[in-house]
């Protein structure tokens, strides 16, 4: 059976003061009117029943992620103790779903990522499921056609097409780090690579064997989580295991080295929802160039976002290429083009002290 995994444990620094250890970018509501979380399930619904969904998370976010989600069941909601990038992510979803389906397919997802129309996000996963259920052995990822010479992505080279019929179907030739601009400009005038967008399909069995083959170490751990499992102590097993397994992608622990891979290439629009100035492209402008979302008083503004709560206003004036986002406890106003430095706020936040903000 097909089984949808959700990774869900990054912290969005980047949409402080909203976004918070407690409540990251993926619990809150930045494109439309459910959470990030709550849409990237609602993209799987018509495919997956809920009691083949999971959601791979972090103590702390554990039990919002819950509230957020449910129709999951709870026992669907694993918990990291700690944070191991991606490849233990991945391996400990496959874990849990080989105990209770040997043959399933995993496919796997971030919880952060605006993705349109659902419908053509539905016949791209169809299509990659189909690829797999043919060639078990099969890592399927998907591919996004660039829309502009980006650096802070990671690429994949295409080979040739493999399967006819759409979306179409590719070898991959190379995953390319991020490049800079120049390189990045080079790739968007080949026409031969994509974003990589991290979401991927296999069969669970399968990206297991490969972690066993690729990272030994790191199998050999999840084996032990699987045995405490088994021995009816998942908890205390994950709480002691999880955190000495190799912190690695699963893109280098397993996708750069082996040798069954295709990417499909995506018939959908895709946004990683990556900083506050993704909000303009998300939500549209006033006739100001403004993106507004909560009460709002602008005179001569232009080219600002601003977000507040539903009670307080925020009144501007004469301000142009602003962030300006007020919460309960905490009120942010940065220049739009210095919004990548949010994170040094947080910094000396941090060794002020003031930890209740982060």
């Amino acid at each position: 059976m097909l089984h949808a995994v959700i990774m869900a444990g990054g912290s969005g620094t980047r949409f402080w003061p909203q976004s918070r250890q407690r409540m990251p970018k993926q619990l809150l509501r930045l494109a439309g009117d459910r959470t990030m979380i709550q849409q990237t399930l609602d993209r799987c619904s018509e495919w997956v029943d809920a009691s083949r969904a999971w959601v791979v998370t972090n103590d702390v976010q554990a039990e919002m992620t819950r509230e957020q989600l449910p129709e999951l069941p709870a026992a669907n909601v694993l918990v990291e103790p700690a944070a191991r990038n991606t490849a233990p992510c991945v391996g400990l979803a496959a874990i849990e779903i080989l105990e209770c389906d040997p043959d399933g397919i995993m496919f796997v997802m971030p919880a952060d990522h605006v993705i349109q129309p659902v419908e053509a996000f539905a016949r791209g996963a169809r299509r990659a499921i189909e690829i797999v259920e043919k060639d078990p052995g099969c890592l399927a990822l998907f591919g996004v056609i660039p829309a502009f010479p980006a650096t802070g992505y990671g690429y994949i080279e295409r080979g040739t097409q493999i399967a006819d019929g759409s979306p179409r179907v590719y070898s991959v030739s190379a995953f390319r780090e991020k490049p800079h601009q120049s390189l990045a400009e080079q790739y968007l005038r080949e026409g031969r690579f994509f974003w990589n967008c991290g979401i991927f399909c296999w069969k669970a069995q399968t990206i297991i064997d490969l972690l066993e083959r690729y990272e030994p170490d790191l199998h050999a751990g999840l084996m032990k989580i699987r045995d405490g499992i088994r021995a009816g102590r998942r908890e205390e097993t994950i709480a002691s295991e999880f955190p000495k397994l190799k912190s690695i992608s699963i893109d280098y622990a397993v996708l750069e080295r082996a040798q069954d891979v295709v990417v499909v290439e995506a018939p959908f629009q895709w946004d990683d929802v990556g900083s506050w100035l993704s909000l303009p492209r998300l939500n549209g402008t006033d006739a100001e160039g403004n993106t507004v979302d909560g009460p709002f008083c602008g005179v001569d503004t232009q080219g600002c976002i601003v977000r507040t709560t539903s009670d307080h206003l925020v009144a501007t004036l004469g301000l142009r290429n602003l962030i300006i986002v007020h919460t309960d406890d905490a009120t942010l106003v940065a220049d739009a083009a210095q919004s990548e430095r949010i994170r040094e706020v947080l910094t000396q936040l941090e060794k002020q002290g003031r930890k209740s903000f982060l």
